[in-house]
């Protein structure tokens, strides 16, 4: 595991909110008050189930999406209301890596032009030196610059998200985000790509911010865990604090749903939640139940309801 860098954090984002409209005039509180930092050198890991808002969390902090409110600093810029052509070279320091990694890369196009074509908008390098450094992206994440001719069609599951790693680092990105970048791949396939995620991390410094749903994959890279439930971060701390000393009861339960394959180790208490979850959408005039993160350890925080 990657010690991370102490220092200005890469991202700070605060009281980060985003509602999407619904009819009669009701809102989708898809992310609500979320203030959170990510060290230089560090992983920060976003969990939650479906639909908790962690996609949407991490599209507001890349500008993919404009925050209802709060604010984003990126590398100590506020780039939180930048037009397209301000925001430009800040794109440049913080690259994303989707979950599908056939659907993130045109057919039509060869490898070599997908991963060429960041350089070539933002002119990182002279045209002539473009094909040495895809092929220097190829080999560092462990492919071949004799792929460059080949189509996506034409590689696993696990060599098109290489592929698309390849992409987001041909920029020199200080952050990676990677939205369930590993879901969709073989059990044994995903345990390459993080390899090859941490590999990169302690040899180019990068920072990442990791949306998942697996929780055995954010114990392995995690440095740090937030917990997200219903567009708010209810727990957030240190991986040993969430893995060893989960307190909030949603975090307890997504830890209890952890499948274990050993079955002297199983739990035979364990509570299967069966309650319906709520739902984001808010009527118009009413809000959700804010939440205050307190302190009960250093570096680890838990929501507390503002009712109690």
């Amino acid at each position: 595991m990657t010690e991370q860098v102490s220092g200005t954090p890469i991202v700070e984002v605060s009281s980060l909110t985003k509602h999407f409209p619904a009819s009669g005039g009701a809102r989708v509180h898809a992310v609500e008050q979320v203030s959170l930092h990510i060290d230089r050198g560090e992983t920060l890991a976003v969990v939650g189930e479906s639909g908790c808002g962690k996609s949407t969390l991490a599209y507001l902090i890349i500008r993919l999406l404009n925050p209802t409110s709060g604010t984003i600093q990126l590398d100590g810029t506020d780039i939180t209301n930048l037009g397209p052509k301000a925001l430009r070279p800040h794109r440049r320091k913080a690259q994303i890596v989707f979950q599908d990694p056939f659907a993130s890369l045109d057919p039509r196009r060869t490898i070599g032009k997908a991963i060429a074509e960041p350089l070539e908008i933002h002119r990182a390098v002279p045209r002539r030196e473009i094909n040495d450094v895809v092929a220097d992206l190829l080999r560092r994440v462990g492919m071949s610059p004799d792929d460059m001719a080949q189509y996506p069609h034409q590689f696993s599951g696990g060599q098109r998200q290489r592929i698309c790693i390849a992409r987001a680092l041909a920029l020199r990105p200080e952050l990676v985000i990677a939205d369930e970048a590993v879901s969709a791949l073989d059990v044994s396939i995903q345990a390459q790509v993080i390899n090859l995620m941490m590999d990169l991390q302690s040899e180019l410094g990068l920072s990442y911010l990791f949306i998942s749903h697996d929780l055995a994959v954010v114990e392995r890279i995690a440095h740090r865990v937030g917990v997200m439930y219903l567009g708010q971060i209810v727990e957030l701390g240190s991986r040993r604090a969430i893995f060893e000393n989960p307190t909030h009861p949603y975090t307890q339960r997504l830890l209890d749903a952890v499948p274990i394959a050993d079955p002297q180790q199983r739990r035979t208490d364990r509570s299967v939640q069966t309650d319906e979850v709520p739902s984001p959408v808010f009527e118009a005039g009413t809000e959700p139940e804010p939440v205050t993160l307190l302190e009960v350890e250093p570096g680890h925080y838990v929501a507390q309801e503002a009712h109690d």
